[in-house]
């Protein structure tokens, strides 16, 4: 019988700065390699899948909703959802990340929905050691304006823009996690990229955002 990833290794394993995770050690196996031999009983593959997507899935998560705390939660319960369905994977039909980012996107969601009209903290970025004082507080206000611009986009402006111009997948990958139509993903990205340049667009010089 399959030995399901418990809950208290994915949260011990994850998520963190990706400085700090363990090295990958299959990393020659593909995503979907290692979740097939998961699904025979290799926990070793479970591992090293938990170790690669978590860092990902995470990021994935903050960015969407803005709130790391919320975003563990999301990422523990995303791997917990890809562990319980591993043993029906089916080869070739889609690939391991694309089905992840749609149950992030999900679940997101269906905190956002519920968090309506809370406002949603900022997510904190990784300081640089060899950074000046106002270059992290530079950094630490432009991510700031960054998070809290994306934070007001729809939810389907917010993750096409994620994931095109962040994540940078390409828009047919998007429409395949979004479930919509490479068009639709187009003109989400581009309503969402207004929205963003009309939010910040006070702010441009003070935060040295580009019109890209």
């Amino acid at each position: 019988m399959l030995k399901t990833v418990d809950a208290d290794r994915v949260r011990r394993l994850g998520p963190t700065r990706a400085g700090d995770m363990p090295l990958d050690t299959m990393g020659d196996e593909s995503d979907e390699a290692l979740l097939m031999r998961y699904a025979t009983g290799d926990q070793a593959a479970a591992q090293a899948l938990t170790l690669r997507l978590t860092p990902r899935v995470y990021a994935h998560a903050c960015r969407m909703l803005g709130i790391p705390a919320e975003a563990e939660d999301v990422t523990q319960e995303a791997l917990l959802r890809l562990w319980r369905m591993a043993p029906d994977w089916r080869q070739g039909e889609a690939r391991v990340t694309t089905w992840l980012y749609r149950v992030v996107a999900n679940l997101c969601t269906d905190r956002l929905r519920r968090a309506r009209g809370v406002a949603l903290d900022a997510v904190p970025e990784p300081e640089d050691e060899a950074a000046s004082a106002a270059d992290r507080m530079l950094e630490k206000s432009r991510a700031a304006a960054l998070q809290a611009a994306l934070n007001l986009l729809p939810e389907r402006q917010r993750q096409a823009v994620i994931l095109r111009h962040i994540e940078g997948l390409s828009n047919p990958e998007i429409a395949e996690i979004m479930e919509t139509s490479a068009d639709a993903v187009e003109s989400l990205t581009a309503r969402g990229k207004r929205a963003l340049s009309a939010e910040l667009s006070g702010r441009r010089e003070e935060l040295g955002f580009s019109d890209d």
